[in-house]
């Protein structure tokens, strides 16, 4: 009685065989049930925010036909098609990722191609990096960034016996990795260019490159940032200002945002000024719902709020590393670096969101993962993570003694 029970008691959306198949059902195992509360805890806590954030955005003309609920709803309506795009994506084995591994890459490319063609590509404040298809808009660099983890991940397994050779096992990536960036640069979006180096880097090294040329490689890459950076106006500008955003001429100028986020951080103090109760969404920080959705947790939630978001990610960034480290030990290489790609990829960027906001680096316009408002930065997230749980499935399915 308790052999035919116990199928029904582990049985979730996120199983990977159908209730009816008592034969998989005695190979099934839980999935990796705290990472899909934090997961659903940050989309949760960040629509609310997105709803204090944007609550008050339709008293300005921009905005004026829009309802105050317009970005929960939307928020909602995104979050729910992501948890069903992660269930879907749960379902897929990691051997079906890796033999598609490079064809969604160079689809990828071709969607980013596509979006610097005139009347495909949708512009906002001067970038055009969306593609837009009337009921919603997508953004291929996201795409992008969950690709690159899985096409790097795949490299690295084809070409493990070239990976301390420069010409056979680097140039190849370095080309690809080089496509993408001049692509991003074009749009122009160098925020997602840095955390897809970031990402190719890391799989790379983890999977045993050449420790010598990958330090040549990353001063060159510092390089390289440094002379777009110093060749761009606009760029050095900001730069100029993030470093003394106190400036009357910065703080009006490029560095605004920088300025009135850090005054947000600075009246949140340790427990923040009340849900809701922020000034500074109230038209004064541009993007409040968006990229600088964490300055409106300091203010109305202070250094507390903050510090639960950053131990959340924290943890997210751990248990990747761990999934990866035993599918490696079972000697799963795809699937462990998938899974350490993946990491880095949330970690990255969020470290990123979080330095802008917190005035440690210069300003970016990337959003903070699963938390800001939009729809394919919240989709490609929840996939991300759904592959990192079907990795961890995977792992428990070969301790057990099954076959996946």
């Amino acid at each position: 009685m308790k052999q035919l029970l116990l199928p029904f008691q582990r049985w979730s959306p996120f199983s990977a065989a159908p209730a009816t198949q008592l034969v998989k059902r005695s190979r099934m195992m839980e999935y990796d049930q705290p990472l899909v509360w934090v997961t659903m805890i940050l989309m949760l806590f960040g629509m609310v925010m997105v709803y204090s954030a944007s609550i008050s955005l339709p008293d300005s003309p921009k905005y004026a036909n829009y309802k105050n609920a317009h970005f929960l709803i939307r928020q909602a309506m995104f979050v729910s098609v992501s948890i069903l795009a992660a269930i879907f994506t749960f379902r897929i084995p990691l051997a079906v990722w890796q033999k598609l591994a490079p064809y969604l890459f160079v689809g990828t490319l071709i969607l980013l191609m596509a979006v610097l063609i005139p009347g495909l590509g949708k512009g906002v404040n001067g970038a055009k990096r969306w593609l837009s298809f009337k009921v919603f808009n997508l953004q291929p660099s996201e795409l992008m960034k969950l690709f690159m983890v899985l096409y790097a991940a795949d490299y690295t397994v084809r070409k493990q016996e070239y990976m301390h050779k420069l010409t056979k096992g680097f140039v190849p990536m370095l080309l690809a990795v080089g496509v993408v960036g001049l692509l991003l640069l074009l749009e122009p979006d160098m925020g997602a260019f840095g955390v897809i180096v970031c990402i190719a880097m890391g799989i790379l090294f983890l999977g045993g490159i050449n420790g010598v040329w990958f330090g040549g490689i990353a001063v060159t890459l510092v390089g390289i940032f440094s002379m777009i950076i110093l060749f761009s106006p606009w760029r050095r500008e900001r730069i100029f200002a993030y470093l003394n955003p106190w400036e009357e001429q910065n703080a009006l100028g490029k560095a605004y945002q920088l300025s009135h986020s850090l005054i947000a951080f600075g009246r949140g103090e340790l427990f923040g000024v009340g849900l809701g109760a922020s000034v500074e969404k109230l038209h004064y920080l541009p993007e409040a719902h968006t990229d600088f959705l964490l300055a409106v947790i300091g203010e109305e939630l202070g250094f507390a709020g903050v510090l639960v978001v950053v131990l959340l990610f924290y943890w997210i960034l751990k248990r990747a590393f761990e999934i990866g480290r035993q599918a490696i030990a079972l000697e799963q290489t795809f699937a462990g670096l998938t899974a350490k790609g993946i990491g880095i990829w949330i970690g990255v960027q969020a470290f990123i969101n979080m330095g802008v906001n917190l005035g440690l680096l210069p300003t970016k316009g990337l959003t903070l993962p699963l938390m800001s408002y939009g729809g394919s930065g919240v989709m490609i997230n929840c996939v991300g993570l759904a592959i990192l749980l079907r990795v961890d499935y995977e792992n428990r399915v070969l301790m057990r003694g099954g076959r996946v």
